[in-house]
């Protein structure tokens, strides 16, 4: 059995921001489809213990920002892996406010969409949105990140409340992956450092191992720093 099959349904990969009064925040996602196309609606799906999700439920409003395929694994570690609740996501990130006054990230995206919640459905651990589209617009022409080019070219992992994490199916996928040389793992994020692909964001060429790293290099994703990492 190939687990690895699951990252082939097509997900993408979105910043999904709302706001509550004056306060604003975002997060990653990647449960998000179409309901209807007349009239146009959308549902996603976030984590009750994510600050997003209190804003969503108090403001009724959330955009969703489509993210290109260059974006930055640094950039998406910002959104991932870190709450709003300790830091400012938005500082030197590039957005603007819609006319309900919710985020539209403009690094790194290639198109947006606002929509009105109109119904909600408790999902346990998670809550499914559903709202009617309100505003939306192309804001490049860059090829957008699937969630299998984040798995596979990225390197990238998934938050533990994203919908998609399952901590047993990230050991077995791991486990049947072919070990060259000796992996190591963030402790903050999950981030898997592999020798073989390095890091090229970071200009860390293949075939560098762990060991012989900069003392100064930090995880892309989170920033953690390399006594963060354990071997895999």
């Amino acid at each position: 059995m190939n687990l690895k099959s699951l990252h082939k349904i097509s997900y993408g990969l979105y910043i999904i921001c709302s706001k509550e009064n004056e306060k604003i925040n975002g997060q990653i996602a990647n449960a998000i489809f179409q309901v209807t196309s007349q009239p146009p609606t959308i549902a996603i799906s976030i984590n009750k213990n994510n600050l997003t999700h209190k804003y969503i439920s108090k403001s009724k409003f959330f955009t969703i920002s489509v993210l290109s395929e260059e974006t930055p694994m640094s950039f998406i570690g910002n959104f991932g892996f870190k709450s709003g609740k300790d830091i400012n996501k938005f500082n030197e990130v590039d957005y603007k406010l819609s006319k309900n006054k919710i985020p539209i990230i403009l690094d790194n995206s290639t198109a947006f969409i606002e929509v009105k919640v109109l119904n909600s459905i408790d999902m346990s651990t998670h809550t499914i949105f559903i709202g009617e589209v309100k505003d939306a617009d192309i804001l490049s022409d860059k090829p957008v990140m699937t969630y299998e080019y984040y798995h596979e070219c990225k390197g990238g992992k998934s938050p533990k409340n994203a919908p998609t994490y399952n901590k047993i199916l990230d050991k077995k996928i791991n486990n049947m992956e072919e070990k060259k040389m000796e992996k190591y793992v963030c402790n903050v994020c999950g981030y898997v450092y592999d020798p073989a692909k390095g890091d090229p964001e970071s200009g860390i060429k293949p075939e560098t191992k762990f060991e012989d790293l900069p003392k100064d290099w930090v995880c892309p994703i989170c920033g953690a720093s390399k006594d963060q990492f354990e071997k895999e």
